[in-house]
């Protein structure tokens, strides 16, 4: 099997920058005329100036709950999705709930590049073990198992004697499904006395702990995981090098200071936020509500695109205090109102049985009592405010402690 799913993958930066966003152009103005919900979110927003990531962050950011909140009975895709719900393949519900369409044509979800790069491909039999019911995971790595022309036992969740009859019977060489759910099949196996040949793994949808990766590699397992979500597709997958996780070349990808669209500097945990290259439903700047860093550098694999760190934790923070909810775009607000304020972050404890607010601000200012005058306003609270040296925050995504 090539090492490469094709040479996207090797492209320079510039390269990936001027192609991609020529793409993205003309996806959007396409969008423009058959999707309202885009184009009203690309409202005064000249479309032909959008040539790299600084313009691109001077865009609206999208966010889930907005998405769902606009979906109706009339347009359930909530005018996001170039064609009508009666034109895809597939319609799903995620929690939440949120619709998303779906689609049977080769690597709709962009998660080909990823099985290829486990090492799984023409002649390898995939058990597929996440569920094909109303949500869409099943049917995602089964488009992208086909893509890569191996062959789909669609096993779904659940009854885990009769899984492992089927991959005995059938010879199945790989899995598919969440991390943990492998160790039930195997211990199944093992109980039963029934050799398996499973020697590769693409797992999603929870986390991969290394004690986990180690015991399969123990059993001979090979296992690698992807960050894909039903709305977006895949957005990054590791590769033989296991050094973070590599971006997928049909999306870009920027980490934003939560509650806020404005990048953070390279190596700042973030928010995860994806605009996504699929003329079928083109999310612009869509907030994933997860946690990330990018990595310096490219992958040992030679694979040249932005690798992150992987998942790091909610970017949704939101938490009651007093009574009153405090949200991390109510902390980037404070941070906007103050010039001489680099970074904030609320810190929330008890005192007796009462709650207590501390909002600790990276300044050089000596003065620091205009902070705490503007707590009321921005954060509706009041609360005491401590000065911190510039730089000393813990570089993890938490506005909210």
């Amino acid at each position: 099997m090539s090492t490469n799913f094709d040479l996207l993958e090797l492209r320079s930066e510039d390269a990936r920058t001027e192609e991609q966003f020529a793409e993205l152009r003309k996806t959007l103005r396409f969008a423009v005329g058959h999707a309202p919900g885009l184009a009203q979110q690309l409202d005064g927003i000249d479309i032909e100036a959008v040539k790299g990531r600084a313009d691109l962050a001077a865009l609206p950011v999208l966010r889930k709950a907005d998405l769902a909140a606009a979906q109706t009975p009339d347009d359930p895709l909530a005018g996001f999705a170039t064609r009508r719900p009666y034109h895809f393949r597939h319609l799903f519900m995620s929690p939440g709930p949120i619709f998303e369409p779906g689609s049977d044509s080769r690597d709709f979800y962009r998660l080909a590049r990823y099985v290829h790069a486990s090492g799984v491909g023409m002649g390898d039999i995939v058990l597929i073990c996440f569920s094909y019911h109303l949500t869409p995971a099943g049917m995602m790595f089964e488009n992208a198992v086909a893509s890569v022309s191996a062959t789909v036992v669609p096993a779904g969740v659940g009854q885990t004697e009769l899984q492992v009859t089927a991959a005995r019977q059938l010879g199945v060489t790989a899995y598919a499904g969440t991390p943990d759910y492998l160790k039930v099949i195997l211990d199944k196996a093992d109980e039963t006395g029934t050799p398996l040949k499973i020697a590769r793994a693409l797992v999603s949808g929870g986390a991969l702990f290394p004690s986990l990766r180690t015991a399969y590699a123990e059993r001979g397992v090979i296992t690698r995981q992807c960050y894909a979500t039903a709305d977006l597709g895949n957005i990054a997958y590791e590769s033989e090098a296991l050094e973070g996780l590599i971006v997928d070349e049909g999306a870009i990808l920027e980490i934003v200071r939560p509650g806020t669209g404005d990048p953070v500097p390279a190596g700042e945990v973030g928010e995860v936020v994806v605009t996504t290259l699929n003329p079928d439903y083109p999310l612009l700047r869509f907030a994933t509500g997860d946690l990330s860093a990018v990595l310096p550098g490219e992958s040992p694999c030679g694979r040249t695109n932005m690798r992150i760190r992987g998942w790091m934790g909610r970017a949704d923070q939101a938490t009651k205090i007093k009574g009153m909810f405090v949200r991390p775009e109510q902390v980037a607000a404070l941070v906007a109102r103050h010039r001489d304020v680099l970074r904030a972050r609320v810190v929330v404890d008890r005192a007796g049985e009462m709650d207590a607010m501390t909002v600790k601000v990276e300044t050089e200012a000596a003065d620091i009592s205009a902070v705490a005058d503007t707590l009321p306003e921005v954060l509706k609270l009041r609360g005491t405010v401590e000065a911190v040296a510039p730089g000393s925050l813990p570089n993890d995504g938490i506005v909210i402690e």
